[in-house]
């Protein structure tokens, strides 16, 4: 990361450092990267040092991040009708980003501890049934519960899905087959883009009809988020379309990917996430849709439970480790859906009780 200087930012580098050192995805990096800078713009505006800010200042600047970039330098006056810029949950994952950020250079001696994390005392006298106890509570059971000191209430965001019109009228906007096949599994298997992108022909088996996700490192650094391998039952179309892709447009080309670039440069080499933007950007504008390619896997995953497969399945079929996550995603059944599910219980059609 670069200072207003074009110089990098030193204590900002080494974190980032560490965080490639570990593993750390590089979308978790570049993410960390631009919330850092975002605290250092904010301390520099403010002659701070970034080694003696106060919890003050952390609370300045969730203000701070709030208002438009334009009235950031207190020049411009904002009326207070006027939208927050960055929302609670942006807000929050900034600062979960300053929170690494701080306790990386405690542990290098820098005073900072206490600045965004407190310790709650455990409570006394809660039950077996109210109290979760991770593994080997027994070791730091007398040391108190660490708590984000600042946080912003949030809404938990409702996955947004593509009626079957749309996602239709975004399959037919497709000039080629290779992008037609491409939005086509993402609907069919509900996998991430990065998973579609990491892809070897070897893993679409056409006569099981299945996809395999496998975890490896990928020459346009494509990753399979999750680390855990899966299977996914696919239709007989998608590999009929996977089928016509390659005779029509892949051809004799030499290439272990099924994704690559076919008219872009360089030629015949694994095709990467900002050229799949790109395409989405395009078929926005075709179709006039505003759709991300994640919103194929919602979409996958609300349809599914709509039809009445239970959460434990779509659990195993997105590759969530958590079903806990699913449920937090996927848990937006509208009034229409409950009313639905209710019409095929019976519950509105077998009355036992007269009213």
């Amino acid at each position: 990361m670069l200072g207003d200087d074009q110089v990098p930012v030193d204590p900002v580098e080494r974190f980032l450092a560490y965080l490639a050192s570990i593993e750390r995805s590089p979308n978790t990096v570049k993410a960390y990267a631009h919330d850092l800078k975002d605290w250092f713009a904010f301390l520099a505006g403010r002659g701070l040092d970034w080694r003696s800010v106060r919890l003050e200042d952390v609370a300045a600047y969730v203000g701070w991040l709030r208002l438009p970039p334009a009235a950031r330098t207190g020049q411009v006056l904002m009326l207070p009708t006027v939208e927050h810029h960055c929302s609670e949950s942006s807000v929050n994952r900034k600062l979960a980003a300053l929170t690494s950020f701080c306790e990386f250079h405690v542990r290098h001696g820098v005073a900072l501890s206490g600045l965004l994390v407190s310790v709650v005392p455990n409570r006394r006298g809660a039950s077996a049934a109210t109290s979760f106890k991770p593994f080997l509570h027994h070791i730091s059971k007398h040391s108190g519960q660490r708590r984000r000191t600042i946080k912003l209430s949030t809404s938990p965001p409702r996955a947004r899905v593509l009626s079957a019109a749309e996602a239709q009228a975004i399959l037919d906007a497709c000039g080629h087959l290779r992008d037609r096949f491409l939005f086509a599994l993402l609907l069919d298997t509900g996998i991430r883009t990065g998973e579609a992108l990491g892809l070897r022909h070897e893993d679409l088996a056409i006569a099981e009809r299945q996809v395999s996700i496998v975890i490896r490192a990928n020459d346009n650094r494509a990753r399979a988020k999750g680390g855990r391998p899966r299977l996914i039952p696919t239709s007989a179309e998608l590999m009929r379309l996977y089928t016509d892709y390659l005779n029509d447009e892949y051809g004799p080309l030499d290439s272990d990917y099924v994704f690559v670039n076919l008219w872009g440069r360089p030629h015949g080499h694994p095709l990467t996430y900002p050229a799949v933007y790109d395409l989405v950007a395009r078929l926005r504008r075709l179709t006039g849709v505003a759709f991300g390619p994640h919103w194929f896997r919602h979409t996958y995953a609300t349809w599914l439970l709509r039809r009445g497969a239970g959460m434990e399945n779509v659990k195993e079929l997105l590759g969530h480790a958590s079903i806990t996550t699913t449920i937090d995603t996927y848990g937006h059944l509208t009034v229409e859906d409950a009313r639905a599910t209710l019409y095929a219980a019976g519950w509105f059609t077998g009355r036992e009780v007269q009213r």
